[in-house]
């Protein structure tokens, strides 16, 4: 961008004047007339209440309140002008920021999109925030996250609120995940879900949807779950299944990514879950937020094409798979972002 477009003229005619010494040199270098030259400076003097140049001498000269005045000019160009470049590389994508709010189930099972990101843009800075999928919706609507990954089940008759996009990425399966070492890390075919009365149990706090989720699966197959531990921190029901003495529920995709975990299918199965992308309505959308959305969407693509799904679009879902007592849903869906 022409620096002249942002820079005030008056500006660049002292700026001049100061350089050639000389109102008709400066006004032939900067191809306007002396008079229209001279009325600008004259202007800026009596807006600043001080006599900026010196008109009396053979050569036009700067006087001490101009010399001040020039150096404080001549910074605020040089920043003007780093502005100018820093709003080209925003959107080059070489530097920005992203602020992603997401849930303890949906930052785990986002992490390889989030390492994709990293690696096509090492110049955006992105801010990850775990929260309960309510405070994640609040959240956009005071412009504290950019993006929101929610991971829910469906179907339900609950909603985002209208202010809420949402973008369906990928299904996910619910399956029971055991340590390498326990009896039934070898199982390959579906167990019938009364296994969760005879195996010991780690599971989220009662006041988490994924554990409500769970809860009323077995209310509706008749089932008492052996729960003998409860947490709300999933690191800790990883590192306690992975001893081999506990069994949990939890995602497929988490169970295969970590070291020491086997999962293995019930019949009948949990509700599939779907890892969304959220954001506010109508908001503005950063470059670097553009650029994720967009990545976002290549890499559903390829994870479904991988899986061998097919694109999945409910009718609604409820949302959050950690969050205390929190109910949503998708007011819509679109695979991709």
């Amino acid at each position: 961008m022409d620096r002249n477009l942002i820079f005030p003229r008056s500006l660049r005619y002292l700026m001049a004047v100061a350089e050639h010494q000389s109102f008709t040199r400066a006004a032939e270098a900067l191809y306007v007339s002396q008079p229209t030259l001279s009325q600008q400076i004259k202007q800026l003097e009596d807006l600043l209440e001080a006599q900026l140049l010196d008109r009396t001498g053979r050569n036009v000269r700067l006087t001490a309140a101009g010399e001040v005045y020039l150096q404080h000019a001549r910074r605020a160009l040089v920043e003007l002008n780093a502005g100018s470049r820093a709003i080209y590389e925003l959107h080059d994508l070489s530097r920005g920021s992203l602020r992603l709010g997401m849930t303890p189930i949906s930052d785990y099972l986002a992490t390889p999109l989030l390492d994709q990101f990293n690696g096509r843009y090492p110049g955006i800075t992105v801010s990850t925030l775990e929260m309960p999928q309510s405070d994640i919706e609040a959240a956009l609507a005071d412009d504290k996250v950019d993006i929101g990954i929610a991971f829910g089940s469906a179907p339900s008759s609950t909603v985002f609120s209208d202010e809420i996009d949402t973008h369906i990425m990928f299904i996910e399966s619910l399956n029971l995940a055991v340590g390498k070492g326990h009896p039934l890390a070898g199982q390959t075919r579906p167990l019938n879900g009364e296994v969760l009365e005879q195996e010991p149990l780690v599971l989220f706090h009662q006041d988490y949807a994924l554990r409500r989720h769970i809860d009323q699966y077995c209310l509706e197959q008749g089932i008492t779950p052996r729960i003998v531990m409860e947490a709300t921190s999933l690191s800790v029901i990883i590192e306690m299944v992975r001893r081999g003495r506990l069994a949990t529920i939890l995602p497929e995709t988490i169970a295969h990514s970590q070291h020491g975990l086997h999962s293995v299918p019930l019949q009948p199965g949990l509700p599939r879950h779907t890892i969304t992308l959220i954001c506010r309505k109508g908001a503005y959308k950063s470059p670097a937020c553009l650029a994720f959305g967009e990545l976002a969407g290549e890499w559903s693509a390829a994870r479904c094409q991988l899986d061998g799904d097919k694109p999945f679009v409910p009718s609604s879902a409820t949302e959050d798979d950690d969050a205390p007592d929190t109910e949503a849903g998708l007011d819509k869906a679109a695979t991709g972002a």
